[in-house]
C-alpha cells in the first residue's frame, strides 16, 4: 500500500550501522523447473503471524478503472518467518509494533490501522529474538510491510535492487511520515539482487520479481515438505478480487508492468500447483495456522 499515515511519532529507535550494500548474482528463473522440497531433520517451516489490521476506507484507491469506488475493505497484514534449516528468513514487517499501545488504532486518511499482537510478542511465544533471524526481506517498501524494519538491522537485509534504488530516492527520504521506518536499513549489512533470487541457495526459498507496484516489488515461493510449494503474493493482489479479475491500485508505479507480473505469477502457481496467499486478505490469514503452530 502506499505511504499515508504518519507514523515518525511513534518513535523508531534506529540501531548500529552494518556492511556496505553488494550485488548478489542472480537466480537461474525461478519457474523452470519445480524446486524439490528441503528435507532434513530440521524440516522448513513457515510461521505466520498477524502484523496489524487495515481497514481501507475509500477502496477505490485499489482500483485504476473505479471497480471500487465508494467502497470499503477489512484487510489483514501478515508477515513471515521462515525456518531453514541454515538460517531464517523474516518476510515483511507489518505495521509497527508501536500502534498496540493505541487501544483503538490511529485514523489517518484513507486508512484506520490497528496492530492487537505485536510481532515481537508472536516472535517470543516461538523463542526467536529478531537479532537472531539471519535473513529480512520485503516485497517492497509501503509502510505497512516495513513498520517493524528497524527490528531486523542485525539481519542481512535482501532486497531488489531497484526497490532499494525506490526506497532512499530523494522523494522518499522528504516524506517525514514514512521515511524513518526504513531510515536504519539504508546501513543494514544488504545483498541486491536482479531478478529472482534463491535465498538458501537450494531452490526452497525464492524472491520473485513481481514489479508494478513499486519498481522492485517481490512475491516469495516457499517449497515445503509436506505441503507443497506457497506462494506469499506481497501486494500484487489486495482482494481475492483483484486477482480474479486483474485489478490494479491507482497507486502502482507502473501498470502494465503489474499485469506482466500477475501473467508471471498466474503461469507459476499454475506450473507449480502452489497454495497462494494473498497477504492482505483475512480468510487466507485465518487459515493458516497461528504460532507457535506453522507449515511444514
Amino acid at each position: 500500500m502506499k505511504n499515508f499515515i504518519l507514523i515518525a511519532a511513534f518513535g523508531l529507535v534506529a540501531c548500529m550501522p552494518g556492511e556496505e550494500a553488494h550485488e548478489a548474482a542472480p537466480a537461474e528463473d525461478a519457474m523452470a523447473s519445480a524446486p524439490a522440497p528441503v528435507t532434513s531433520d530440521e524440516a522448513l517451516r513457515l510461521y505466520a503471524f498477524d502484523c496489524g489490521r487495515i481497514d481501507m476506507l475509500d477502496l477505490g484507491l485499489f482500483s485504476s478503472k473505479g471497480e471500487y469506488a465508494g467502497r470499503q475493505n477489512k484487510a489483514a497484514d501478515m508477515c513471515f518467518l521462515i525456518r531453514h534449516p541454515n538460517g531464517d528468513l523474516m518476510w515483511d514487517a507489518g505495521l509497527p509494533d508501536a500502534l498496540n499501545e493505541q487501544a483503538d488504532g490511529v485514523t489517518n486518511g484513507p486508512f484506520h490501522v490497528a496492530v492487537p499482537t505485536t510481532l515481537a510478542s508472536q516472535l517470543a511465544s516461538i523463542d526467536v529474538a529478531p537479532a537472531d533471524i539471519e535473513y529480512f526481506s520485503i516485497s517492497h517498501s509501503h509502510f505497512d510491510h516495513v513498520g517493524n524494519a528497524a527490528m531486523f538491522t542485525e539481519s542481512t537485509f535482501l532486497v531488489d535492487k531497484d526497490e532499494r534504488a525506490h526506497m532512499f530516492r530523494d522523494e522518499a527520504r522528504a516524506d517525514e511520515q514514512s521515511f524513518p521506518l526504513v531510515a536504519a536499513l539504508e546501513d543494514a549489512t544488504t545483498i541486491q539482487f536482479d531478478g529472482d533470487y534463491d535465498v538458501f541457495g537450494d531452490g526452497s526459498v525464492t524472491i520473485l520479481a513481481m514489479p508494478g507496484h513499486t519498481p522492485g516489488h517481490t512475491s516469495l515461493m516457499v517449497n515445503l515438505e509436506n505441503t507443497g510449494p506457497v506462494l506469499l503474493t506481497g501486494d500484487l493482489y489486495h482482494l481475492l478480487e483483484s486477482r480474479e479479475k486483474r485489478i490494479v491500485p491507482v497507486f502502482n508505479t507502473d501498470e502494465e508492468e503489474t499485469h506482466r507480473s500477475m501473467d508471471r505469477f498466474e503461469a507459476f502457481a499454475e506450473e507449480t500447483g502452489a497454495r497462494v496467499v494473498v497477504q492482505h486478505v483475512l480468510e487466507h490469514m485465518a487459515a493458516l495456522p497461528t504460532a507457535p503452530e506453522y507449515l511444514d
